[in-house]
C-alpha cells in the first residue's frame, strides 16, 4: 500500500495557492486542512481546493487532525512560533522563505528539528527550477572555471506590496528579506553553497507609499496587499538594498533588491562569472565563453523554461519525498540559518555604514 503524506497549510494568503495547487496534484499527498486568522478567507480556500476542514487557530488544527506534515505560509513573524510547535507536535515542516525575521530566530527553529529529529525544509524554491542542476553541473563540471564574480538582481520598478509585506514588524524589512533572498540564496546554492565572511550593505527608503506621492503610479499600485481595516498595518520598510557579500571560496556577490525604483522595466536575472566562461540566468540559460580564439554565446537546448508552476511542483515534490522516503533535503533548516545571517548583516552594515563580518 502506498504511502500518502497528510498535509496542512497555515496561511491561506497567495503563496498559499501554489503550495496546495502542487499538493494536489501529487498523488501521495492529501491535503487534510487549512488555517488562516481569517475565517472567511480559510473557508474559501478549503472549498476552492478541496480540503475537509478548516481552521484559525493552528494549535487547534495541531489537536484535532491527524497529521503528517504542514506547509506554513503565513506573514513572517509567524514563521517561528508556528513551525517550533508544529516540529513539537511530531509534524515535519516546509517553512516559506524567509526562514525567520532574523538570525537569533533561525537558530530556535534549526534547534527544534534537530532535538525532535523531524524535518524542517525553508522554501528556497528557486533550488527547484528546471535549470538549476544543469548550471550546478557547469559549475561542479568545470564548465565555468573558477567563479569568483557574481551579480544578482531582483527589481520592481513600483511594485511595492502593501499589507504586511511592508510593515517592518510582521516581514522583518522589504525587498531584501522579500526577493534579495531569493537570488542570494540561488548564487550561493548553484556555486556549492560557500559560508559568507563579510558583507557591505546599504538600503534606501526615498520611495514607496507615504514618501513621495508624487511618484506613486495614477491609479495605486500594481501589487496591492490591504486587508480591508483588519489590520493596522504600516510602511516602514526599504524600497530598495544592495549588498557585496564575500565568501570563504573567494566568491563575492554584488546583489540588489527593489520594491520601488525608477527604472524601465522590472528586472530578475543572475549573472556567474568564471575564469573560463560566463553564464546569465533570467528565465532561461546562456554562456558566454572563447572557443578555439574566438568568443561564443551558447544556449542549452532541451532544458524547460523556469516556470512558477514547474518550481513549486518540484519544491513539494522534493518535500513529500523527504517526508515519506527520507530523502536528504536539498534545502536545509542549515541553509536558512545562513540566509539569515547574511540579510542581517547587510541591514547591520546599511545602518552603521560600515562592513560586518559573519561568524
Amino acid at each position: 500500500m502506498e504511502k500518502i503524506l497528510k498535509v496542512a497549510i497555515i496561511g491561506c494568503g497567495g503563496i498559499a495557492r501554489s503550495h496546495a495547487e502542487a499538493y494536489n496534484n501529487h498523488p501521495n499527498a492529501k491535503l487534510v486542512a487549512c488555517c488562516d486568522l481569517l475565517e472567511d478567507k480559510a473557508r474559501a480556500f478549503a472549498e476552492k481546493y478541496e480540503i475537509g476542514a478548516y481552521y484559525t487557530d493552528y494549535r487547534e488544527l495541531f489537536e484535532k487532525e491527524d497529521l503528517d506534515a504542514v506547509s506554513i505560509t503565513t506573514w513572517n513573524s509567524a514563521h517561528k512560533p508556528i513551525a517550533i510547535d508544529a516540529l513539537r507536535a511530531g509534524l515535519n515542516v516546509l517553512c516559506e522563505k524567509p526562514m525567520a525575521l532574523n538570525t537569533a530566530e533561525a537558530l530556535e527553529m534549526e534547534r527544534a528539528a534537530n532535538e525532535t529529529g523531524k524535518l524542517l525544509q525553508i522554501g528556497f524554491v528557486r533550488r527547484f527550477e528546471s535549470t538549476s542542476e544543469v548550471i550546478r553541473n557547469f559549475y561542479t563540471g568545470g564548465t565555468l572555471g573558477d567563479v569568483y564574480y557574481a551579480k544578482a538582481q531582483y527589481l520592481r520598478r513600483n511594485g511595492c506590496p502593501g499589507g504586511w509585506f511592508g510593515d517592518k514588524s510582521f516581514s522583518g524589512g522589504g525587498p531584501l528579506i522579500d526577493l534579495g533572498v531569493h537570488v542570494i540564496d540561488l548564487v550561493r546554492y548553484l556555486t556549492g553553497r560557500p559560508m559568507p565572511v563579510s558583507v557591505y550593505g546599504y538600503t534606501f527608503d526615498n520611495l514607496g507609499r507615504n514618501r513621495a506621492k508624487h511618484n506613486i503610479p495614477k491609479g495605486g499600485y500594481k501589487r496591492d496587499y490591504e486587508f480591508a481595516g483588519k489590520f493596522d498595518f504600516r510602511y516602514t520598510v526599504e524600497d530598495f538594498a544592495g549588498a557585496d557579500i564575500r565568501f570563504d571560496n573567494g566568491l563575492v556577490l554584488h546583489v540588489e533588491a527593489s520594491f520601488n525604483l525608477n527604472l524601465k522595466d522590472n528586472v530578475g536575472k543572475i549573472e556567474l562569472f568564471g575564469t573560463k566562461s560566463a553564464l546569465q540566468l533570467d528565465d532561461h540559460v546562456e554562456l558566454y565563453g572563447v572557443v578555439d580564439d574566438y568568443y561564443m554565446n551558447m544556449t542549452p537546448q532541451g532544458l524547460a523554461k523556469n516556470e512558477r508552476v514547474q518550481m513549486f511542483q518540484g519544491e513539494i515534490e522534493h518535500f513529500a519525498d523527504c517526508c515519506l522516503n527520507g530523502t536528504p533535503c536539498l534545502a536545509p533548516a542549515e541553509d536558512g540559518v545562513v540566509l539569515m545571517k547574511i540579510l542581517d548583516a547587510i541591514y547591520e552594515s546599511a545602518r552603521t555604514h560600515r562592513s560586518v563580518e559573519i561568524r
